[in-house]
């Protein structure tokens, strides 16, 4: 893999393609499961269940910074918006698409909530989640894709305070699309563990296509 900087320079590239692909389907479906390529409502709440286990008992009593990292229209805010994680919390909601951006601001009024344009982390957060968002390369290179996205990672988890949680397609799926990157569970994890934190756990949930990993900073 690359330097990170290295391969932030040349991510325009490969992103280009991704962002146009979703404000395509943005534009047909609105902001919806759907416009945002999931299967359906029901699979995109699922992912997010999922991915709040990364929340301990302390965030659950509130005031803190929560970064969703590929927000897209703010389904994951909607979520959490009354979930005791959010009292006197703040959430950060970050996209490349400017009309996935456009979308949430027109759709969430609340003071927490803000939502900015970009490629990564612009500031720091207690905890990031990212859901989906490594899963559509359209035809990039699998190798440069995946080194890309494990750069994407370094950068918001040294903007991360607590505790990150990403998902990525498994690469044993039944069913797979043009399109879409489809990872190595172990590998993911054997990074995550390197360059990230010794302790990285991966979780699985069938039927759905994709693994989860949590990574958490040690206590001192």
């Amino acid at each position: 893999m690359g330097r990170v900087g290295d391969i932030f320079r040349l991510s325009p590239r490969m992103l280009s393609p991704v962002v146009r692909a979703y404000e395509r389907r943005l534009q047909r479906y609105g902001p919806t499961a759907r416009g945002v390529f999931w299967k359906d409502a029901d699979w995109q709440l699922r992912r997010y269940q999922v991915l709040e286990r990364i929340f301990d008992a302390d965030a659950d009593a509130g005031g803190v910074t929560i970064h969703d990292f590929g927000c897209g229209y703010g389904g994951l805010f909607e979520y959490l918006a009354d979930k005791p994680v959010m009292r006197m919390s703040r959430y950060i909601g970050t996209d490349m698409s400017r009309a996935m951006i456009e979308a949430a601001k027109a759709r969430i009024d609340d003071p927490r909530a803000h939502f900015v344009r970009g490629v990564g982390a612009v500031e720091d957060a207690d905890y990031t989640l990212v859901s989906g968002t490594y899963n559509m390369h359209m035809g990039a290179d699998p190798a440069a894709w995946a080194d890309y996205i494990k750069a994407s990672l370094m950068q918001i988890w040294a903007r991360t305070r607590r505790g990150l949680a990403f998902n990525l397609l498994s690469h044993d799926s039944a069913e797979q699309f043009d399109g879409l990157y489809y990872a190595d569970p172990l590998a993911f994890l054997e990074f995550s563990r390197e360059k990230l934190s010794e302790t990285a756990e991966i979780a699985t949930d069938p039927p759905l296509p994709d693994f989860t990993i949590f990574v958490r900073r040690s206590k001192s």
